[in-house]
């Protein structure tokens, strides 16, 4: 039986045992049991719920440091940010944001990236780049995290402006800066840029490529349409191709219908996970291979690879509001289900025509549309117009990919709504406004 005392030196020693092997349960009871708990102790398990993806428990635990009386350090507020960055907890980041302004925390570029990751990645991108403009210093990593941000909102030609500025400051980019870079490239299809960002990494800065380099320009490439080049550098890459670079090759073969390097695609990667079982089914039943889409579908199950279903997310009144496709299980499910029709009948005045080409399945029109209407992203949007007041900016997350009719409708929804909606979807953001997108339907 183990006996505590009012040293933390020993349970701060087992709780970092349990979550350097991923165990935050373990560590949790641990953490219980301790009797004093320092600061130590607290910041071990807030950055231990971030890693292992508990990002509410991150907050909350957070919230418990702040009331036992301690005052949070830069590590602590470093890990909790980004827990909000990761989970696009718009409204509790604000709230950290605060706190470290009322306790007068000293700025360094850690705490300076970590808020201005949060806020690019809450769908802040202003506010983003007020902080980045007001930081005292030039350490790379910072101009890292906004070019990043940049990038992540399809802002390239900002992202190109704010290179030459780091190059005139004399500040010597690294390969993290070049993935950024080439990733601005791939969502606003800047092929050119792309390949000369890859080319001088080595020709100018001696810095080899990785296979994150590798991957963000085979996207960009794919993205463009550019099919049989992407898969010449692939093939030439001089490091191992992961499944990452296979699968952005293979979302290119969907879109674009190509069947046969789809097929080949799919025979490269070692492993599948169920959303290449998607693309590769959506490659065959967009060329009514209805016979091979199932074939898909029946190898996954065989396989037992479960797939994974789309969550969309909203943050209202301090709480956050989770929807699946088709979801029944909220409170308010009936009015959400009134307001969504409401929705798709003025969207159709408008113009929206269901891409029902999309459902990979056999069956009627009908069916094929109702698959449609109950996307995860239209149920959340749904419920945001039903509790928020006419004007008021809509935020949805998305775990996933958001689909081509998904894009369409959102467009249409805001024109019809006159009010603005950014969805954070799993690659990128999208800020729909007066019918229209700023990723100007290149993504």
């Amino acid at each position: 039986m183990l006996e505590w005392n009012t040293d933390p030196f020993h349970g701060n020693l087992m709780l970092m045992g349990f979550l350097k092997s991923g165990r935050l349960d373990k560590a949790y009871q641990i953490f219980k049991r301790m009797p004093v708990k320092d600061l130590v102790s607290w910041n071990s398990m807030i950055a231990g719920a971030v890693r292992s993806s508990h990002l509410k428990e991150a907050m909350n635990i957070f919230s418990r440091l702040v009331s036992s009386g301690l005052v949070p350090d830069c590590f602590s507020f470093s890990s909790v940010l980004s827990a909000c960055a990761r989970a696009g907890a718009r409204r509790y980041g604000v709230w950290v944001h605060h706190l470290m302004t009322e306790l007068g925390v000293e700025m360094n570029h850690i705490l300076s990236s970590a808020l201005v990751d949060m806020y690019a990645k809450c769908g802040r991108i202003d506010v983003a780049t007020e902080i980045f403009n007001k930081v005292k210093g030039n350490h790379i990593s910072v101009w890292n995290t906004m070019i990043s941000g940049l990038a992540s909102h399809g802002l390239g030609s900002d992202v190109v402006i704010l290179f030459h500025k780091m190059k005139s400051e004399e500040l010597v980019p690294d390969g993290v800066t070049f993935v950024a870079l080439l990733t601005a490239c791939s969502r606003c299809g800047m092929v050119e840029e792309a390949r000369h960002y890859f080319r001088s990494m080595t020709t100018e800065y001696s810095i080899t490529p990785e296979v994150e380099h590798y991957g963000a320009l085979v996207d960009t490439l794919s993205r463009a349409g550019l099919l049989d080049e992407a898969y010449e550098l692939v093939m030439s890459m001089n490091v191992k191709p992961d499944v990452v670079i296979w699968r952005a090759l293979l979302s290119a073969c969907c879109r674009y219908h190509h069947t046969k390097l789809g097929e080949a695609t799919i025979e490269h990667m070692a492993c599948h996970g169920s959303g290449d079982y998607t693309l590769l089914s959506n490659i065959y039943s967009s060329a009514n291979r209805w016979n091979d889409s199932e074939e898909v579908w029946k190898q996954r199950k065989q396989k037992k690879v479960r797939k994974t279903k789309g969550l969309s997310w909203v943050e209202l009144g301090g709480s956050t509001h989770e929807f699946k496709a088709g979801d029944r299980s909220h409170p308010d499910t009936e009015d959400i289900y009134v307001v969504l029709h409401g929705l798709c009948r003025r969207a159709k005045v408008e113009g929206y025509a269901p891409l029902t080409e999309l459902v990979t399945k056999d069956v009627s029109e009908e069916e094929r549309e109702e698959n449609l209407t109950f996307h995860s992203e239209k149920l959340a949007v749904a419920y945001s117009v039903l509790k928020t007041g006419p004007g008021t900016e809509i935020m949805v997350s998305k775990n996933l990919q958001i689909c081509s009719d998904c894009h369409e409708w959102m467009k249409i929804i805001s024109k019809v709504l006159c009010r603005v909606i950014i969805l954070r979807d799993r690659v990128r953001f999208h800020r729909f406004e007066s019918g229209w997108c700023s990723c100007k339907d290149y993504w």
